[in-house]
């Protein structure tokens, strides 16, 4: 790997560029194309390049197994739990005009956390494929 110094630095450089471009997809989503799918992709995309630069016991340095088990089980919670709470307020499940006192509020919170939810184990699910499938011949 230390023959790879040009695209280690190029990919040093690139990677806060990458993680903030995926947050703007995630925050942006309520006003145009892109949301949590696209947002998470992208996340794990750009660990996935850490990993295949900088090789796989690097990545599990920055990102392990468990806290990887908790981004995909938390993001399930929250998306879960966002349907919970809007029939625990008297709506149907993801019914979002439940979550706030004004219904336009409560929709884009509800597609706020909705969507943070699916951005979440998107990217944890990518990353654990990646892992599994890079770290088969060990």
């Amino acid at each position: 790997m230390s023959d790879l110094l040009v695209l280690r630095i190029v990919t040093k450089i690139l990677m806060p560029f990458i993680l903030l471009f995926a947050l703007y997809v995630q925050f942006h989503g309520d006003y145009g194309p892109g949301g949590g799918f696209q947002a998470g992709v992208i996340f794990g995309a750009g660990f996935i390049l850490y990993g295949l630069v900088y090789g796989l016991d690097a990545l599990r340095g920055v990102l392990s197994s468990d806290i990887l088990r908790a981004g995909f089980a938390l993001g399930l919670l929250i998306f879960a739990g966002v349907g919970v709470a809007g029939l625990l307020l008297g709506g149907n499940y993801l019914d979002y005009n439940v979550l706030a006192s004004d219904p336009v509020k409560g929709q884009h919170l509800g597609i706020l956390l909705i969507e943070f939810g699916v951005g979440l184990t998107v990217a944890s699910v990518m990353i654990s494929i990646f892992y599994y499938f890079a770290g088969r011949g060990r």
